[in-house]
């Protein structure tokens, strides 16, 4: 049985909100005595026991206060008591339910002494959040999100469901624009703060990328006293980073990469089955182990929350053994074997999001990838978004990219791909729509057994509908 994350009382002295239930008074006491095993800020994945959040964005929250009761809602906090709340239903009043749910991650954070570890950067958020629950599982309990809850509302929600005896924490802070990280970086206060790279993306809100880059530093102003900051060797924008983490007051600093240098470095990056495996120098010791997520960005990825374990106090020995049983998260790599007449293809699925950093990781990852007999490498890739004026360009440039990993045939959505396809060789064009349902029936022709298939591109392009019905053709080979 899941263990009570807050009482009536423990949350209403957290927020400073009243309790109370709506009818007849004799149910008062109702409205003090429940206990919530989670928080909910959407009906729809609300689970019995959760506190339903009545957050006020595009709707209302307070809306769908019966909706949640409905679903076995444990107690809502609300700004006033609504009027369509269930007669006896127990609710916590305040007077901002955002604010409400800051002050409950607040207090979560108070009460646990555990270590918290914050991830931000142009790419690679997601998954090196997914690496670290996985290398600190070893060394003590970890909470992190299960989706990527990384803006204002996100991260107040991952905090404030924090258990009290959590061993580690690990939270994923992203932004759009500046000034964006610094309250959820001070809402965390964590002991390491990664940064796992800075590159072009959200180029629509930023003049350069180097506005970019002093955004991603806001992550260490809230580093708790002695925190470490966990910087990007590789990044052209690491002297800058460790300068901002300085000024912050960050205790200490380790670097991960491939630079020589680096105190958490790649030596050597080999594809093996559907993994990897690695040599590595941590420290200036050497180490060879294997890796079960392929790709040597999430191999970067790996040293960094390696680095970041290590600087918690978390068994390095352990976090390495830990790794070669990982497996890349749905969207961000994972493997799908595709049945296609008596043979098969595999899905490469890293459809969730997409910037010219991690569509050229993603790209690399295809070219790495094995093939059958007579197999060939496909890349479907949608448009990448938020890079204004260099949108087309960036989109241009990812030829090079294709060409360097001899990718075979290229299918592309969105009109910013138009950018793309006239720029790639006329045998590497497959076909193109301007709507990725448009392109779905292309693909499935195109595919033969032994291809590789890899779907990438930004969430509003639509292509994870592709992955998705290719999925559905075939039976995963890792998954989270």
């Amino acid at each position: 049985m899941t263990r009570e994350l807050w009482t009536a009382i423990e949350a209403a002295a957290a927020t400073g909100g009243a309790l109370c239930a709506r009818g007849d008074r004799s149910l008062g006491w109702a409205a003090e005595e429940w206990a919530a095993r989670g928080i909910s800020i959407d009906t729809r994945n609300l689970k019995p026991g959760d506190i339903f959040v009545a957050l006020r964005d595009a709707r209302d929250g307070h809306e769908f206060v019966p909706n949640a009761f409905d679903a076995g809602a444990a107690a809502a906090l609300v700004a006033g008591a609504p009027e369509n709340a269930p007669t006896g239903a127990p609710l916590l009043v305040v007077g901002d339910t955002l604010q409400g749910l800051r002050d409950l991650a607040v207090a979560a954070r108070l009460r646990n002494f555990g270590k918290r570890i914050a991830v931000t950067g142009s790419a690679g958020k997601t998954s090196t959040k997914e690496i670290l629950r996985g290398v600190l599982a070893p060394s003590g309990s970890v909470h992190a999100a299960d989706k990527s809850f990384n803006n204002h509302y996100g991260v107040p929600l991952t905090l404030a469901q924090l258990p009290m005896n959590a061993r580690y924490g690990v939270f994923e802070i992203g932004m759009n624009h500046a000034g964006e990280i610094t309250p959820l970086t001070e809402l965390v206060r964590p002991h390491a703060a990664i940064v796992t790279t800075v590159a072009a993306a959200h180029l629509e809100f930023f003049k350069s990328v180097d506005e970019i880059a002093a955004a991603k530093a806001e992550i260490f102003s809230g580093l708790t006293r002695g925190g470490v900051a966990i910087l990007p060797a590789d990044n052209k924008y690491f002297d800058f980073l460790k300068k901002r983490a300085e000024q912050a007051g960050a205790a200490g600093f380790i670097s991960f990469g491939e630079s020589k240098g680096a105190d958490f470095r790649l030596l050597h990056h080999e594809a093996a089955g559907a993994g990897a495996k690695m040599n590595v120098s941590i420290n200036g010791d050497k180490r060879e182990f294997a890796f079960g997520i392929p790709g040597k960005h999430q191999a970067v990825n790996l040293l960094a929350a390696l680095a970041a374990a290590s600087s918690v106090g978390a068994c390095i020995d352990a976090a390495i053994d830990a790794a070669a049983s990982l497996v890349p998260a749905d969207g961000r790599g994972a493997r799908t074997s595709i049945q296609i007449g008596a043979g098969a293809a595999t899905l490469i699925d890293e459809s969730y999001n997409a910037n010219p950093t991690s569509m050229a990781a993603a790209i690399g990852l295809l070219g790495d990838a094995p093939l059958g007999a007579d197999g060939r490498r496909i890349a479907v890739l949608g448009e990448m978004l938020e890079l204004g004026s260099d949108a087309p360009s960036l989109h241009a440039g990812l030829a090079e990219n294709l060409s360097a990993a001899k990718i075979d045939s290229v299918f592309v959505a969105g009109a910013l791909m138009d950018n793309l396809w006239d720029a790639l060789p006329s045998a590497m064009r497959g076909a193109k729509a301007h709507n990725a349902n448009d392109l779905v029936n292309d693909v499935i022709a195109a595919l033969a057994p032994g291809d590789a298939i890899m779907v990438k591109g930004s969430n509003a392009s639509g292509v994870s509908i592709i992955a998705k019905v290719l999925c559905e053709l075939g039976q995963k080979e890792t998954a989270i």
